[in-house]
C-alpha cells in the first residue's frame, strides 16, 4: 500500500513537469502554508507564553477565531468571484504578513508592562477572518488549476502531502526560534514564508494558460 501511495505521488510529479502554471502555483502554497498552519497551532501557545493569558482567555479566542472564520469564508468566497482566486489569494497572504508584524508589537507592547489581552483578541479576529478563507480558496484554486483528469484523488493526496510537509518544516522553524530569540521573533520569522509564498503566486498569475480566466472565478 505504501508503494502504491508513493507511485501514485511520482505520476503527479511528473505531470507537474508540463503544467507550470499550477507546478508554481503548489510552491506558493507549500511556502505560504508553512506560516499560516503554524500561526493556527502556535495562536493558543503566544497568548499563553508571551501574553501570560489564562486558560479561560484562550478558550474565548479559539471560540472567535472558529466563529469569524465562517464570515472570512463567505467574504472570501465573494471576492474571489468578483477579482479571481489568485487576486484574493495575494491579498490575503499580504494580510497574514500584516498579522505577524501586528502581533510581533503586541508582544513588545505586553513586555513593556501593558495589558494586551484585547490587543489579542484583535489578532484573533484578523486571523479568524483569513484562516478559513485561505484554506477554502487555496483547494478551490488547485482545483481549478488542475488538469482534466479521472484521477482527481491522486492530485488531492500530492496537495495533501505537500501542506503537511509545509506544516512540519514551519512548526520546526518557528519552534527553533522561539527556542534561540524568543517567541515574539520567531512570528516575525514567519513572513519569510508569507514574502515567498506571495512571489511565487504573482509568477504563477503571469503564466497564462487557455481559458484561466473563466476558471479562476
Amino acid at each position: 500500500m505504501w508503494v502504491d501511495g508513493f507511485t501514485e505521488l511520482r505520476k503527479v510529479w511528473n505531470k507537474l513537469k508540463g503544467l507550470p502554471k499550477l507546478r508554481s502555483y503548489l510552491l506558493s502554497f507549500w511556502f505560504y502554508s508553512m506560516g499560516v498552519q503554524t500561526v493556527m497551532l502556535a495562536a493558543t501557545m503566544f497568548g499563553q507564553k508571551t501574553l501570560g493569558l489564562p486558560a479561560d482567555k484562550l478558550i474565548i479566542t479559539v471560540v472567535l477565531i472558529q466563529l469569524v472564520a465562517i464570515a472570512g469564508a463567505f467574504l472570501m468566497s465573494k471576492f474571489s468571484a468578483i477579482y479571481g482566486n489568485l487576486q484574493v489569494l495575494m491579498a490575503v497572504v499580504l494580510f497574514w504578513v500584516v498579522i505577524c508584524v501586528s502581533a510581533y508589537f503586541v508582544a513588545v507592547y505586553k513586555e513593556s508592562g501593558h495589558s494586551a489581552e484585547f490587543l489579542f483578541y484583535g489578532l484573533a479576529v484578523g486571523v479568524g477572518l483569513v484562516m478559513g478563507g485561505i484554506q477554502a480558496l487555496s483547494r478551490s484554486t488547485y482545483s481549478k488549476l488542475m488538469p482534466e483528469t479521472q484521477d482527481t484523488a491522486s492530485f488531492f493526496s500530492f496537495y495533501d502531502v505537500t501542506e503537511k510537509i509545509a506544516i512540519v518544516i514551519g512548526t520546526f522553524t518557528f519552534g527553533y526560534i522561539d527556542d534561540k530569540l524568543g517567541m515574539k521573533n520567531s512570528v516575525l520569522s514567519l513572513i519569510l514564508f508569507f514574502a515567498l509564498g506571495f512571489i511565487c503566486l504573482v509568477i504563477t498569475n503571469r503564466i497564462k494558460s487557455p481559458g484561466e480566466a473563466d476558471k479562476l472565478r
